[in-house]
């Protein structure tokens, strides 16, 4: 017997829990419409990202200050959502030259249950310390 009552009772990732992965950034409107993820190195790539989503935005959002001597930043756009869903990633495999990881969209608890469905477009930026290795991310669709 399945239901979806199991999703609502608490989720776990596919992978396992991404050590020194933290939330640096959120926003729920930006001018980016396209579903992705990818890999920040340098600061001049991260400051090239906020230049795009503050072409319509007044005031422009602040470039969060990144030492990219010790980290890396993950950069999560998941496109034209409806309702309130946080993306949740996690390791689902490691060699010695690649991380493979986990990206799924995990929908969110309302207390006050609503029929209305606001439709944006977030961003979601991660910091983790520095590891020489390509990073590949994976979709998981419930």
């Amino acid at each position: 017997m399945l239901s979806c009552r199991a999703q609502k009772e608490g989720h776990s990732p596919a992978g396992e829990a991404m050590e020194g992965m933290v939330l640096i950034d959120h926003h729920s409107f930006i001018n980016i419409d396209v579903f992705g993820a990818r890999v920040i190195r340098d600061a001049k790539s991260l400051r090239k990202f906020y230049a795009e989503i503050n072409k319509t935005r007044k005031p422009g959002l602040p470039v969060p200050v990144v030492d990219f001597s010790q980290e890396l930043v993950i950069l999560v756009c998941l496109g034209e959502q409806k309702g309130d869903k946080t993306p949740v990633l996690s390791k689902l495999k490691e060699t010695d030259a690649e991380i493979s990881m986990a990206l799924e969209l995990v929908e969110q608890k309302k207390e006050e249950a609503t029929t209305v469905q606001t439709t944006n477009f977030p961003f979601y930026l991660y910091k983790m310390p520095l590891v020489d290795k390509t990073i590949t991310f994976q979709r998981i669709d419930h």
